[in-house]
């Protein structure tokens, strides 16, 4: 019993660390989070990010899910104005395996082996980094940056759940909590 409860766990971290999402946020303490109540787009930022419109289009519906969820409304005249941008580069890993051993066996004759195997491995794999920026509309300001990283699947059938993953993560550190002692 013990043993299949750790496989179960082994299994299941390995699962959820090569789906994970490193987050780092970044805000203004001074800012008063609590009285944001609406939020909306930013058309230039959102036009300028460097993915294709199916991403952004993604995106956008799990920022509005998110922020809907944590009680903010969309509107024409918000109180946050929502900027998000990407990055991605190719990872390649390369996996050097060798192994060797020493000792008597059949060959040319009877005698010394030495042998060594060697079992060289690559794969590539996609990171993408997505930055989140709320912007207060009446200072023109930053007020909060939230980043994402982690890998991208270039497979449709995963890019929702891998892109509602990034936004979720990053998001879930909003509003931060600000500590009111002086």
């Amino acid at each position: 019993m013990k043993n299949t409860v750790a496989y179960l766990l082994v299994i299941t971290l390995f699962i959820t660390s090569c789906q994970s999402v490193k987050v780092v946020v970044d805000y203004d303490k001074s800012a008063q989070f609590t009285s944001y109540k609406t939020y909306g787009f930013l058309k230039e930022g959102i036009d300028r990010a460097e993915i294709n419109d199916l991403d952004k289009r993604r995106i956008l519906k799990s920022v509005e899910a998110v922020l809907t969820e944590k009680g903010l409304t969309k509107s024409e005249t918000p109180d946050l104005l929502v900027n998000f941008f990407t990055k991605e580069r190719q990872e390649v890993n390369i996996n050097n395996n060798n192994y060797g051993g020493f000792g008597y066996g059949w060959g040319w004759g009877w005698g010394p082996n030495i042998g060594a195997q060697m079992n060289i491995s690559t794969s590539t794999s996609i990171q993408g980094t997505l930055y989140i920026d709320l912007i207060d509309t009446t200072k023109k300001e930053l007020i909060w940056q939230g980043v994402g990283k982690g890998s991208l699947s270039a497979k449709v059938e995963q890019k929702d759940e891998t892109i509602q993953n990034f936004v979720t993560s990053i998001l879930s550190e909003y509003p931060p909590q600000v500590d009111s002692k002086p």
